[in-house]
C-alpha cells in the first residue's frame, strides 16, 4: 500500500508521526555513521544511487534522511511505511522538515563519527543539526564517481561491522520498531535467519516468527509468543479454553492498552500462551466490546 506524501501536512500524517517517535529507539553500530539522501524509489537499495552508495559502505552503518519520516537506518528500510511511501524529491526543505530530521539526526549519530555524502536540503540538515562532520560530495552531486571516492577514502580508518552483528542488529531494531523497545530482548544472541527472501526466524531449534519482507515486520509463531509475553508485551488474556481460530471480544478478559488494529498479539490463558494472531480492534476495545472479533489467530496451541 502506497503512504502519498505530497504537500506539508504529511508531517503529521499517523503512518510519519509514529515512524519519528519508533526511530528515537534504534542505535547504529560501529564508529562512524554514514548519512545519504533518500531515492524516489523504494525501498531505496533497489535505487541505482544506493546501489552505488552501498558498493562503497559495505560494513559501515548508513542512515538516510528523507521527509517526512524523518531518518531510516539501512536495516529499516524494507520495514512499512518507509518502504512504500511516495514523495516528490526536489532537494529543497522547509524550515520544519529541516528540523524534524535534523533532531532525529542528531540523537541517533549522538557520540558517533559521521560522514555524509549529501547535497541540497539534506546538507542543510546535517550542517544544521551536527556539530562535527565529515563532507565527501563533490559539485552537489552524490553518485558522482569524485564523491564515491571520498566517501570509500574517508571511511578507510573506521573498521567494518561484522556481518553477524549486522544481522542482529537488524532483527533486533526491527523488533523494538513493531513492539516496543523492551522487545529487542526476544532476538537473543543464538537466533539465526533463513530463507532467502522472507525470512524464518528460529532460536534453540524453535521457529520465533516469520519476517516477512514485503512489509518489513514479523509473524509471530508460539515460540515467538512465549517469550514475549514473558516481557508482557502486547498480551491478550482469555478465562476459556480456546478451540478456534476465531477470538471473539466477550471472551477476553484482559489486553494491552498499547495494542491497534493489525498488531502482532499474544493470547495467554492462566500464564500459558495458547494462540498468536492479529489484532482486529485496540486494546480497550477488546476489554470494553459485546461482539464482534477481537483477535484473528494464526497458531494455537493444539
Amino acid at each position: 500500500m502506497k503512504v502519498i506524501c505530497s504537500v506539508d501536512e504529511s508531517l503529521y500524517r499517523p503512518e510519519a508521526v509514529r515512524w519519528r517517535e519508533r526511530m528515537t529507539m534504534m542505535k547504529p553500530l560501529g564508529d562512524v555513521v554514514v548519512v545519504l539522501p533518500c531515492s524516489m524509489k523504494k525501498p531505496y537499495s533497489n535505487s541505482k544511487s544506493h546501489q552505488k552508495f552501498k558498493r562503497a559502505t559495505k560494513g559501515y552503518q548508513e542512515v538516510i534522511v528523507t521527509s517526512p519520516f524523518g531518518i531510516c537506518p539501512r536495516e529499516m528500510e524494507n520495514t512499512f511505511p518507509i518502504q512504500s511511501y511516495d514523495v516528490t524529491v526536489s532537494g529543497e526543505w522547509s524550515h520544519e522538515e529541516i528540523k524534524i530530521a535534523g533532531e532525529l539526526l542528531r540523537e541517533y549519530v549522538k557520540g558517533k563519527d559521521v560522514i555524509a555524502n549529501v547535497h541540497g536540503g539534506y546538507e542543510e540538515v546535517c550542517r544544521e543539526y551536527l556539530d562535527d562532520c565529515t563532507y565527501v560530495c563533490q559539485d552537489g552531486k552524490p553518485t558522482a564517481p569524485d564523491s564515491i571516492y571520498n566517501l570509500r577514502m574517508a571511511l578507510k580508518k573506521y573498521p567494518k561491522v561484522k556481518r553477524r552483528d549486522r544481522v542482529l542488529n537488524e532483527l533486533r531494531s526491527i523488533a523494538k520498531y513493531q513492539f516496543g523497545e523492551a522487545a529487542e530482548a526476544i532476538i537473543t544472541d543464538d537466533v539465526v535467519a533463513k530463507g532467502r527472501y522472507h525470512r524464518n526466524i528460529y532460536a534453540d531449534g524453535k521457529q520465533l516468527a516469520l519476517l516477512n519482507r514485503d512489509v518489513g515486520l514479523y509473524s509471530l509463531n508460539l515460540e515467538g509468543g512465549r517469550r514475549l509475553a514473558e516481557l508482557g508485551i502486547k498480551v491478550v488474556e482469555i478465562d476459556f479454553d480456546l478451540k478456534t481460530n476465531s477470538l471473539f471480544a466477550p471472551g477476553i478478559v484482559k489486553a494491552d492498552h498499547s495494542i491497534i488494529p493489525k498488531d502482532e498479539v499474544v493470547v495467554v490463558r492462566k500464564g500459558e500462551v495458547v494462540a498468536v494472531g492479529k489484532a482486529a480492534l485496540t486494546g480497550r476495545e477488546m476489554e470494553n466490546a459485546t461482539n464482534g472479533i477481537g483477535v484473528k489467530i494464526r497458531h494455537r496451541k493444539k
